[in-house]
């Protein structure tokens, strides 16, 4: 009978430091199994990423080309060091975009003109016109601005649409928060209630998105803005949008009407 802790020749064995010969005998295959069991406990305890707002469980997105109307009218507005957004122009020197845009949390302000840039066309760094901000005025009450650009950028506009009804079909796209050197958009979407100054929608489109336009066939058949994306739904897909319709008003008193 062998005894524990001997050899079958009846000499003496130490276990721990076999045990310890084999171990050091293979450290890259301990480092890499203790490795990937870290991973392991590390993707159970972390929290998942919070899913981005607007979008909801079907990403109804698709990349859309800049070139092509009516997306040949957006923009992308960028403030450095303060926000990425999109604009659509109205008027060769007039874009409008979200008023929450051209404020600057570090400044604490609302910022200078001159901070304000806007590229048409804008797709995989490449772009049509750059102009910056000669001014810009905010609608009272809204969240929408209007940005006279110090040079026109193209003729490509869209016109304002009167108020939608529930239900029409509208499509949304812009310079998303995921995806910011392309414009994607919900193609495929439909108002689902109004007001007489904000319009709910069900178009996938997350932070980013703010400015852009919500677009709908006008009377002529073409695509026209019935609003402008100001807020994402959180936990859904769709957002808020101004109307449109509430804007021709004020914008005539500042002279940016077309």
């Amino acid at each position: 009978m062998q005894r524990a802790g001997a050899s079958p020749s009846g000499k003496a064995t130490d276990f721990d430091s076999v045990m310890r010969r084999f171990e050091s005998s293979r450290p890259n295959q301990r480092r890499r199994r203790h490795g990937r069991l870290f991973l392991v406990l590390l993707a159970l305890l972390l929290p998942a990423a919070a899913p981005l707002p607007g979008i909801g469980p079907t990403d109804g997105r698709r990349p859309v080309d800049p070139e092509t109307p009516p997306w040949t009218a957006l923009a992308r507005l960028q403030v450095p060091g303060a926000a990425r957004c999109t604009a659509v122009l109205i008027a060769p020197r007039t874009a409008l975009t979200a008023a929450h845009c051209l404020f600057s949390p570090h400044l604490h302000r609302f910022v200078p003109p001159d901070m304000v840039h806007v590229l048409t066309r804008y797709g995989r760094e490449a772009f049509a016109a750059h102009a910056v901000a000669a001014g810009y005025r905010i609608a009272p009450a809204e969240d929408v601005a209007a940005v006279t650009l110090s040079a026109p950028v193209g003729s490509a506009v869209l016109a304002l649409a009167a108020l939608p009804a529930p239900g029409t079909p509208a499509m949304l796209g812009g310079y998303n928060q995921d995806r910011i050197e392309v414009i994607e958009a919900d193609t495929a979407c439909h108002i689902a209630a109004v007001t007489a100054t904000l319009i709910r929608h069900d178009c996938a489109g997350t932070r980013g998105t703010s400015g852009a336009p919500l677009l709908v066939r006008g009377g002529d058949g073409a695509w026209a803005i019935a609003g402008i994306a100001t807020r994402a739904i959180i936990g859904g897909r769709g957002g808020i949008a101004v109307a449109a319709a509430a804007l021709p008003a004020w914008l005539a008193q500042g002279g940016a009407m077309p």
